[in-house]
């Protein structure tokens, strides 16, 4: 192949649509991998019910600090690391502090009045406006180097089968909540099957055009003016799922044990076939954008694993002088950070196509949660422990601001890509321009 052909020249060599050409930077072999440019990615990462303050965040500022237990898992990639206290979910308004925590957490703006009920707080509804994700998302999709399959995926892990601001934190709009997908086979479904029927719907056509074929001698002239449009049309349509048949994935797809449910028991497992279905994801380059959503707001998984039989919100509410739920609640926190760990490590461990370096080159994982501390329902101090070069930032720190909103951040995120917006979500929050002291 002449290497000084750019893609678009060589699917009209090849006769294939422009459809393939997110798919072709992944192809080492075509030798457009270094011409695509960097694939710059960020994951949010969530889990719930706030954290245990003195088991959780570094006391020190700055390059020189200790790691709490809770962040122990993270010892292997402290240097790129970037952990932000004082950051503060300061949007108000209707809904409890669990549904302000969760529905505005990634939006940054208000709820909307509704009818969910949620403590002795006013009723709420859905955000009113999109999360960051999605705008980075949608930023990304509008040109066509970074263009991809899906403009952000949603992986859930024990997300409940129900719709409610306390299960929702991705938002494709005002009043647009989108859903996680929660079980690894329906993932792997979204991702994959379409591809596996390209080759039956091929046949199919084959069929079609076979059945109108026989049809043409059978009708008059008129009519076989309208018949040879259709044949025109199923022609096209032949041509295109041949085409995108021909696609070969950077990575092959990745096989799973069957048996594996969306409860509570199987959370470990189902954690890492998501998180593995993730990475073959940014392999094959179906997306630059993911959430990875544990359980929800008010989640109350009972982590027997770990030797914890309480569900986690009900242990999350006991006051800080019983040590022995402060215990149980940072060895919640742990295997989150656990979980954040092999998340990590699979990424660092995993070559993009093509060059040599690795996926955590160029993503940055963010695991948050909705609130700072659970029995207080504070949203101060949200945890916002940011963990890969995607984004560009100064790793390995220790930052503490002084009640930063956190709209600020979400513009930060923004920026990093490129995407220079002026304001995110409430726009008195986000006044003050992107976080200081990032890069």
């Amino acid at each position: 192949m002449n290497r000084n052909t750019n893609r678009r020249e060589f699917l009209q060599q090849m006769g294939c649509t422009a459809a393939l050409l997110p798919f072709l930077g992944n192809l080492p072999s075509l030798g457009f991998a270094a011409t695509a440019g960097r694939k710059q990615r960020v994951i949010f990462m969530f889990s719930p019910n706030g954290v245990v303050p003195k088991t959780f965040w570094p006391d020190a500022e700055g390059k020189d600090f200790v790691l709490k237990d809770s962040l122990k898992p993270l010892e292997p990639y402290k240097s790129r690391s970037l952990f932000l206290h004082g950051v503060c979910n300061k949007i108000k308004g209707d809904g409890d502090g669990h549904m302000r925590g969760m529905g505005c957490l990634l939006t940054g703006i208000e709820l909307f009045p509704g009818n969910i009920q949620g403590g002795s707080d006013t009723p709420a509804g859905w955000a009113k406006g999109l999360s960051i994700d999605q705008e980075i998302g949608n930023y990304l999709q509008n040109k066509a180097a970074t263009k991809t399959r899906f403009s952000t995926l949603e992986f859930g892990v024990n997300v409940p089968n129900r719709a409610d601001t306390w299960t929702r934190w991705s938002y494709a709009g005002a009043n647009q909540p989108l859903s996680p997908i929660s079980n690894p086979y329906q993932m792997f479904n979204k991702l994959y099957d379409q591809m596996k029927d390209q080759k039956t719907m091929t046949t199919v056509l084959d069929q079609v055009k076979t059945d109108l074929k026989k049809l043409s001698a059978n009708i008059s002239v008129e009519d076989r003016r309208l018949l040879e449009q259709h044949t025109s049309f199923v022609n096209d349509a032949e041509k295109q799922y041949k085409a995108a048949s021909q696609v070969k994935l950077a990575v092959p797809m990745p096989t799973f044990a069957d048996g594996v449910k969306v409860n509570d028991d199987d959370m470990p497992r189902t954690s890492r076939m998501q998180i593995d279905l993730m990475i073959n994801s940014f392999q094959n380059d179906f997306t630059r954008v993911a959430t990875l959503q544990y359980t929800n707001s008010v989640g109350n998984a009972k982590m027997k694993w770990l030797g914890v039989t309480e569900g986690h919100h009900t242990l999350s509410h006991e006051p800080d002088e019983k040590q022995d739920v402060q215990d149980q609640l940072t060895k919640i926190n742990t295997w989150y950070c656990e979980e954040l760990a092999y998340l990590v490590k699979r990424l660092s461990e995993t070559k993009e196509p093509g060059t040599n370096k690795s996926l955590l080159d160029n993503t940055t994982v963010v695991w948050t949660n909705e609130l700072g501390k659970g029995n207080s329902h504070t949203r101060d101090d949200i945890p916002f422990v940011l963990v890969g070069d995607g984004l560009d930032f100064k790793m390995g720190r220790s930052l503490k601001y002084k009640k930063e909103p956190h709209n600020r951040l979400l513009m930060s995120f923004a920026h990093a890509f490129g995407h220079q917006i002026k304001s995110f979500g409430n726009p008195e929050q986000s006044a003050k321009g992107v976080l200081q002291d990032l890069t």
